[in-house]
């Protein structure tokens, strides 16, 4: 008797929804760094701050997705992988306090950077559970061509 497998995925809506929120949130960031009154030197820093916070988030999404099921990963990448995003935030953190701009820019920066991170993991999360859902049917064909 076959066994059926039953594959969870995600809706055109809800993958339409993240892309268009991490795309927003980009912009926002974007548009934060363009418009505050800056220097060119500390706006750099702010622009580099955000990229580098995007890209520890992505890290670091990954990196526990990948070690959810089994510890794929070495302890010092885990480790590497958090320090990075962690210091990714110090630095944001702290730089943006260090700038001398008044409270409603610095909530802006503030609110969109969070934006940023939390569209980012949503981002990740929904190509990642794709994927496996793909993954999962070609295996569920093969296995179903095999009992014919």
């Amino acid at each position: 008797m076959a066994q059926q497998i039953f594959i969870r995925r995600d809706t055109s809506s809800w993958f339409f929804q993240v892309w268009v929120s991490f795309a927003a949130a980009v912009l926002l960031c974007g548009y934060g760094v363009l418009n505050l009154p800056l220097e060119g030197i500390n706006r750099i820093f702010l622009a580099m701050g955000f990229c580098f916070t995007l890209f520890a988030s992505f890290a670091l999404s990954k990196s526990i997705r990948d070690n959810q099921d089994e510890k794929v990963d070495t302890s010092l990448w885990r480790m590497q992988v958090w320090f990075a995003f962690g210091i990714s935030l110090a630095l944001l953190i702290w730089g943006l306090s260090m700038m001398k701009v008044d409270p409603a820019h610095l909530g802006y920066m503030l609110a969109s950077g969070l934006f940023l991170i939390s569209a980012t993991f949503t981002l990740a999360k929904t190509i990642r559970d794709n994927h496996d859902a793909d993954v999962m049917m070609q295996n569920a064909d093969v296995h179903q061509a095999r009992e014919q």
